[in-house]
């Protein structure tokens, strides 16, 4: 086989962004991040964040004038407009907010949302009814740069907010709306951009998550977040690839790269994620060299997760939490995956050490633990299975029986039978119940969030609920620590839907507690289903 993509077809052309590829190849992602430094000036300037992302003000300009650069994007803005300066804060709306909870779902959450431009004293009102918004929390303002590249990009600053909502009640519904000074969300002109939340309730009751990954800016990551919204979850998980602005995907300086699609992801997803706690973690096209030696500061612009993993400076997407009877784990497999190497082992083993402890600790909490991150431990589509997931973590999901494991990376739906060292330990056809104690771990690969689909082995057909297409085998391959594809033929890949789809899980507690795990395609069809169910 060969080297399958990353993003960007094969032989398409890759714009120079300062490194040269075979330089870049051989650099980790913190060489690259201090090679561009050195290169690039941090030329501030304004760009049309906002315009694209839906008519909102927001100025640009490179080595020319601004006057040039703004009939160039069509800006409004004057010529003599910097970053520094401040507009009317009445003409300047917020978008993109997303929220997240922090490390107790009951008492915390994050609120989290973008300007075009730069505001003074950014805030959120928060009440418990829409027209009573009478707590006022300040907001840290997060400006994010990103340098210009000579024919490719103008410079470009983003700005973030982000407010953390402390001492809630468990079970509560909240309002909140977001504003600075000239834009007050409790006015009667602005009393539709009002939002709401749920926190966790005290005590397990049913509730239930989605999950996903490979999102991207189309129609069908559309369709599936209004499908997501109608099931009224408790939270989202999103495994990684979130938005696409770095295409290329290889943790490379020389992947092509646009900050402006995180305006566009920001709005698209705004729909859902202003009242569903939105949990991401980092896929491979989320290492953003550009702000940070890991890649990792973009991320921390953008999103405030809990901040109980190994180190939540350093790696933002490492965190858990704990709703009801279930505790989730997000995992950064950039740090030990064989296939795309450009952050591996950048921390020193801390995070896979975190993960052991961290799994023991919920093991004696709650019912079921999820774990969800990026790349596959187990998949047969383009990318198959990544040596390095299997190597470092696998043996401690199974150490602590981990009841259900989420990936993305291959933009497909995958689901495997229960595994129990490295085969199978127990088939788990469609609507079949599988108990971790004893049968091993299912591994699902839900990537079908809306980017442009994968496919299967030659030969191997989709076999999903109502169309059943079982088979004894399926030729494909594992990535080893040196970079090899190597063949595998694998008795696991019990369910194949090669369409945009997405995970629903059911969790309830009580006397016999189970998951009841669905994926349901765009179109609202059920093309899996099955259950967990622990010393059944």
């Amino acid at each position: 086989m060969t080297a399958p993509p990353w993003g960007t077809p094969p032989g398409s052309p890759v714009p120079d962004v300062g490194i040269p590829p075979r330089l870049a190849r051989r650099m980790s992602m913190a060489e690259q991040y201090e090679y561009l430094r050195t290169k690039f000036s941090r030329r501030r300037a304004l760009v049309t964040a906002g315009a694209v992302a839906g008519g909102l003000l927001t100025g640009c300009s490179d080595s020319g004038s601004g006057t040039d650069a703004a009939r160039r994007t069509g800006s409004p803005l004057s010529a003599t407009s910097t970053p520094t300066q401040k507009v009317d804060g009445s003409v300047v709306t917020p978008f993109g907010r997303h929220l997240a909870f922090g490390a107790d779902p009951k008492t915390q959450m994050r609120i989290s949302w973008q300007v075009p431009l730069a505001v003074r004293k950014p805030y959120v009102r928060v009440g418990l009814k829409p027209w009573e918004l009478s707590r006022k929390i300040e907001a840290e303002v997060r400006d994010l740069h990103t340098p210009g590249v000579e024919g490719v990009r103008l410079a470009m600053d983003q700005y973030y907010l982000h407010a953390a909502l402390d001492g809630l009640r468990p079970g509560t519904t909240y309002y909140y709306g977001v504003g600075h000074q000239g834009f007050d969300p409790a006015s009667k002109e602005r009393h539709s951009t009002v939002g709401s939340f749920t926190t966790a309730p005290a005590r397990a009751e049913k509730f239930v998550f989605t999950a996903f990954g490979d999102q991207g800016i189309t129609p069908d990551a559309l369709a599936n977040d209004k499908l997501i919204l109608g099931l009224e979850p408790a939270f989202h998980l999103h495994a990684g690839d979130i938005c696409y602005a770095d295409v290329t995907g290889h943790g490379e300086k020389s992947d092509s790269f646009d900050p402006t699609a995180w305006d566009l992801f920001l709005k698209q997803t705004e729909t859902v994620s202003k009242t569903v706690p939105w949990m991401v973690t980092t896929g491979n096209h989320d290492m953003e060299a550009w702000y940070s030696p890991n890649g990792y500061g973009g991320q921390s612009a953008r999103w405030t997760l809990p901040d109980n993993g190994f180190d939540a400076k350093e790696s933002p997407g490492v965190y858990s939490f704990t709703y009801g009877n279930v505790g989730i784990v997000a995992l950064d497999a950039n740090d030990v995956s064989y296939e795309i190497p450009a952050n591996k082992g950048y921390s020193d083993g801390r995070q896979t050490a975190w993960l052991d402890r961290r799994l023991g600790e919920l093991r004696e909490q709650v019912d079921f633990i999820v774990v969800f991150f990026h790349h596959c431990a187990y998949s047969t589509s383009t990318h198959a299975s990544d040596g390095g997931v299997r190597d470092a973590w696998v043996p401690l999901f199974t150490k602590h029986q981990v009841d259900l494991v989420i990936n993305g990376h291959n933009h497909v739906y995958e689901r495997t039978d229960a595994i129990k060292g490295g085969k199978v330990g127990k088939r788990v056809p469609i609507g079949a119940s599988t108990d971790p104690t004893q049968d091993g771990i299912v591994y699902v690969t839900a990537g079908g969030a809306g980017k442009s689909l994968y496919s299967f082995p030659v030969g191997v057909k989709d076999s999903y609920e109502g169309k059943v297409a079982d088979r004894e085998s399926v030729d494909t391959y594992h990535w080893t620590k040196s970079q090899r594809q190597n063949p595998d033929t694998v008795e696991w890949s019990r369910v194949r839907f090669t369409g945009y789809s997405f995970l629903s899980v059911e969790a309830e507690a009580g006397p016999a507690p189970r998951l009841k795990v669905s994926a349901l395609a765009e179109s609202g069809k059920r093309v899996d289903h099955f259950e967990v169910r622990r010393g059944a």
